[in-house]
């Protein structure tokens, strides 16, 4: 039996390894048990990582150091890949209100959190644990830590106040939304309406009425207009084609459109007449409107083609095709000459058999090339992460500079690469499922060994008077910010309920929440605006938990 107990508590790579995953599995397993309709998910890791630390596991503190630090860096980066495309577009329109109040959320919370640390003569070392265990934010957790790790003082009290305050923090965001709701949602507040997603493609017929645009070609026609257009197919004489940017309009031609909903009635205005035919719907068999012309959906999955502007490969003129869709991470786009392509992006083509096989084999069409994710680039972008979070930031008034850290350096890159890597031809296209798969692993290292960590001293702290006094800051903390940035956004911003729960959830980062307001109300808007303000509010977060803990220390 010493093998046994070597292998489980003796110090040594193996025993680490074993403990990690079976904290892991444990609290991945028991993290999809419901209570009230509510699940922990992911975050049940945390506190299979505290049992353990209480049942007196232990690994080597290097190595818990090492782990801890690698599931860090991996989930932000990963994070940041994720949300990095709409990371800039989500300001754009209502998203910049919505963004806005989002940070009033994070912004009050900070406040009141400053003003309690005071107030109660807690230290700020524990205040932002308390803080981030409220706002259920593990990633500004971890950049409190390596801050409070570089001024040399103990982050023990921070996971601590991290720790008992998390399970009010996911269930106090639900009870704010449920106060809100009983005492000052009207039924016109709910809006059972979709929200409006301004990239959403709507297909229609136009037919040419209006003399102005008579034998002017496709090219001068688009000049005319600021909206955004593709025409798929013309018909002319009951023959159908594919225009060209110099086909000449003549009057009764019924051009096929690409646009978005918002714009047809401006197309309507240019064109003359829309038909009333709806080609909206998902039946519709594409390959029957012509014999000569099919329809067909190619991947690109040539790394060349990865931040290529679609118009610069002149696929109209030089093929005799058509692109009237480009679909990206489920999203589908105006196929515009000035939209960026990048790797993965499906294309709907419109043209003859054999010119459409051409077509595949200058985009490359090999789906299977897309299983394998490019690991060179994750591992490029988290150095490249690391270097930044390492670079000291001279703030005027502090004496000692801020660095991003593993969680703010890493997050930033990541969005960046996101964004703008196609367009420096930098491939960082992963699947759904890859991103998914190393975000969990992440996570779940870094929550192990967070809650491994703090499990020794966890229940002796919960069941003393400073625990209790935690728990009850932490429930104001999540509390007081939801309910009156909730009503801020209603009555002043003129938001309907379900876009205010989206937003309050997402500057929470506490998708159980969402999962509540997904369940309880109608229509994708807390949806919506949860990816909208996600993004801003977890990286703001991060990078003020470590300014605070520099300020107040």
């Amino acid at each position: 039996m010493e093998w046994l107990n070597s292998l489980f508590f003796e110090h040594t790579p193996l025993q680490a390894v074993v403990i990690i995953s079976i904290i892991i599995a444990t609290g991945l397993g028991l993290g999809k048990i419901r209570i009230f309709g509510i699940s922990l998910g992911v975050t049940f890791v945390f506190f299979a990582g505290i049992l353990a630390g209480h049942m007196g596991f232990s690994i080597d503190p290097k190595m818990l150091s090492y782990a801890e630090s690698l599931g860090l860096v991996l989930f932000v980066y990963e994070l940041g890949l994720q949300v990095g495309p709409g990371f800039f577009s989500s300001f754009r329109k209502g998203g910049m209100q919505l963004n806005m109040l989002a940070m009033g959320v994070v912004l009050l919370g900070t406040l009141m959190a400053v003003l309690l640390s005071f107030a109660t003569s807690i230290p700020m070392s524990d205040m932002v644990g308390i803080l981030c265990g409220a706002t259920t934010n593990t990633p500004a957790l971890g950049a409190a830590q390596q801050t409070l790790k570089e001024l040399g003082v103990s982050s023990t009290g921070a996971t601590l106040s991290c720790a008992v305050t998390y399970p009010l923090g996911v269930v106090g965001v639900i009870l704010a939304m449920l106060a809100v709701r009983k005492l000052f949602v009207k039924p016109s507040d709910i809006d059972n309406g979709e929200h409006e997603e301004h990239n959403h493609t709507f297909i229609a017929t136009y037919c040419v009425h209006n003399p102005g645009i008579f034998d002017k070609c496709v090219r001068e026609v688009a000049e005319l207009t600021h909206t955004k257009f593709v025409i798929s197919r013309l018909w002319r004489n009951n023959k159908v084609s594919i225009p060209t940017s110099e086909m000449l309009l003549k009057e009764n031609d019924r051009l096929l459109v690409v646009t978005t909903e918002k714009d047809a009635p401006t197309l309507t205005a240019l064109f003359g007449k829309m038909e009333p035919k709806d080609w909206n719907k998902e039946d519709i068999d594409w390959n029957a409107i012509d014999s000569k012309l099919v329809s067909r959906k190619i991947i690109i999955t040539r790394p060349e083609l990865n931040g290529k502007r679609l118009g610069a490969l002149r696929l109209r003129n030089s093929y005799g095709i058509n692109i009237s869709r480009v679909t990206r991470n489920g999203v589908q786009l105006l196929a515009t000459p000035r939209l960026i392509l990048q790797m993965g992006d499906r294309l709907t083509v419109v043209g003859e058999e054999k010119a459409i096989e051409n077509i595949e084999k200058l985009l490359g069409n090999a789906s299977k090339a897309l299983n394998d994710p490019n690991l060179a680039a994750i591992f490029v972008g988290i150095v490249l992460g690391l270097i930044l979070g390492s670079i000291p930031l001279a703030v005027p008034g502090m004496s000692t500079p801020v660095k991003l850290g593993l969680a703010g350096g890493p997050i930033i890159v990541g969005i960046l690469m996101g964004c703008f890597g196609p367009r420096f031809h930098f491939v960082t296209y992963t699947t759904r499922s890859a991103n998914l798969m190393l975000r969990g692993i992440g996570l779940s290292l870094y929550l192990a060994c967070l809650g491994l960590d703090a499990g020794a001293h966890f229940f002796e702290t919960v069941m003393c008077h400073e625990g209790a006094l935690w728990i009850g800051l932490g429930f104001i903390l999540t509390f007081v910010p939801v309910v009156l940035m909730a009503l801020v956004s209603m009555r002043l911003s003129g938001l309907d309920f379900g876009s205010t729960c989206g937003m309050l959830c997402g500057s929470m980062a506490n998708p159980m929440a969402l999962n509540y307001a997904n369940d309880t109300l109608p229509g994708d808007n807390p949806a919506v605006s949860y990816a909208t303000v996600y993004p801003l509010a977890m990286f703001c977060r991060v990078i003020i938990a470590q300014i605070i803990v520099m300020l107040f220390l």
